[in-house]
């Protein structure tokens, strides 16, 4: 992915609504061109793929909740996780006309939960749910910006296990497929994943 200049933010270049009309190749192009990358971020090394630009053009913004929509089956409910996969999970669920779910880190919501610690690189991180969040076999889609090594999906799902409801679709704007996240995920029996990018 060729890296992405920062460059002041400028007005609209489509008419209100014709981002609705690309084809998805057209919309993934525009997602493309809206992806810096930076590198030795946030350790040396690293190529982080970073996503403000997109967020900051409203076409190419669009664009990546109408390329989700297009690959989402027919779901109850969007589960995003904090904090950016909340970017794409609620307005991709306001696009398919159903409610959204927010899984947050502990401390963050009010009433009962249930909760689920998954390994990082450098220690632990945990991951929590409302236990009234869904409703038994409520049909889930989860959505989230970058898919790596995939122990962020892997332990939202089994929070939505918890709930008695069932995943059926994974959808990330970018995957960082050295990390063999979608490999990790298929041994948790993760494999109906739709990742609009590939780095």
């Amino acid at each position: 992915m060729t890296p992405v200049a920062p460059t002041p933010h400028q007005p609209a270049t489509l008419p209100a609504g014709e981002v609705a009309h690309l084809t998805q190749d057209e919309r993934i192009a525009m997602i493309e061109r809206h992806i810096r990358t930076v590198p030795d971020f946030p350790n040396p090394g690293v190529s982080f793929k970073d996503i403000t630009p997109l967020l900051a053009d409203p076409q190419a913004y669009q664009a990546s909740i109408e390329a989700l929509a297009e690959v989402s089956p027919e779901v109850d409910v969007v589960i995003g996780m904090e904090a950016r996969g909340f970017l794409f999970a609620a307005p991709l669920a306001l696009r398919l006309g159903v409610g959204f779910v927010p899984v947050r880190k502990p401390g963050k919501l009010p009433l009962d939960v249930y909760s689920e610690t998954f390994a990082l690189e450098y220690g632990q991180a945990t991951l929590t749910v409302h236990q009234d969040a869904i409703q038994p076999g409520a049909r889930v889609l989860v959505v989230d910006d970058v898919l790596a090594t995939g122990g962020t999906i892997g332990a939202t799902s089994r929070l939505i296990r918890h709930l008695g409801a069932e995943l059926v679709h994974v959808n990330v704007l970018i995957e960082l497929s050295f990390l063999e996240g979608r490999k990790n995920l298929e041994g948790m029996g993760i494999d109906d994943i739709t990742a609009l990018i590939t780095a």
